[in-house]
């Protein structure tokens, strides 16, 4: 099947309906692995013990709320540009999946730098971009929400999303620009990664097995998508005849 057919809702139902139960066994399965590696394999911190375990739900969240803005911004672009049928169906289900995984990101980092940095907040570049990042995807989802108008939503919530696409490279570099709490970039670095392949490896299956979850989810909330937006239309059409 090439790209371009998934434009079409029907086929792109057919294609996540053969996808997702795959998909759902490799995500258990990927847990599974992730989880053992993580508790019994990875070993305790010398400095912070065993709370540095936190590093493999954290670590992957901050990754997926930061994935879930940059595919909301190719959406986007499918939305304003290339007027792709699914596009906005993409970037409307991919907001809520982003904004969960970014408030655990922020709620286990701060579960994380209470025993090691004695507080549970501090306003550093990282901590305070990554919660522009959360506000920002409410205001896409509250965006959505109050535009009654679906092709009207879109529009404003894709040029919303492109204009907060900005704060991508902030977070990412912000460890870098500004000195903050959190540490350099460990794991995506020039030279390799500076973590020990014990941590590093248990770190990275976890990072596979929350990516495969935010596929399923979201593929999900599509299809999901795509029924609703059938039932909305046949309703409309229904009225429609009621009223001539």
């Amino acid at each position: 099947m090439r790209l371009s057919e998934l434009a079409n809702p029907s086929r792109f139902n057919a294609l996540a309906e053969r996808l997702l139960p795959w998909l759902v066994v490799a995500t258990v399965l990927a847990f599974a692995l992730g989880l053992y590696q993580a508790l019994f394999v990875a070993p305790d911190d010398y400095q912070q013990g065993a709370t540095v375990k936190i590093m493999f739900i954290h670590v992957p969240s901050a990754w997926l709320g930061m994935l879930g803005w940059a595919l909301m911004a190719v959406a986007a672009l499918g939305t304003l540009v290339w007027r792709h049928p699914l596009a906005d169906v993409a970037m409307k289900t991919a907001a809520p999946i982003g904004a969960a995984f970014t408030l655990i990101c922020l709620v286990t980092g701060s579960l994380w730098g209470r025993p090691t940095w004695g507080t549970y907040w501090v306003w550093d570049a990282r901590l305070t971009s990554v919660l522009i990042l959360f506000l920002m995807y409410l205001g896409v989802i509250a965006l959505w929400r109050t535009v009654e108008d679906p092709s009207r939503a879109a529009r404003a919530a894709a040029i919303l999303t492109l204009v907060g696409a900005v704060n991508l490279p902030i977070i990412k570099f912000s460890v870098d620009w500004w000195n903050t709490l959190h540490q350099p970039a460990s794991v995506l670095r020039l030279g390799g990664s500076t973590i020990y392949p014990t941590i590093l490896t248990p770190l990275l299956i976890t990072a596979i097995a929350f990516t495969l979850l935010f596929v399923t989810l979201h593929l999900m909330a599509m299809r999901n998508e795509i029924l609703r937006r059938r039932v909305r239309t046949l309703r409309l059409m229904r009225a429609a005849a009621a009223n001539p």
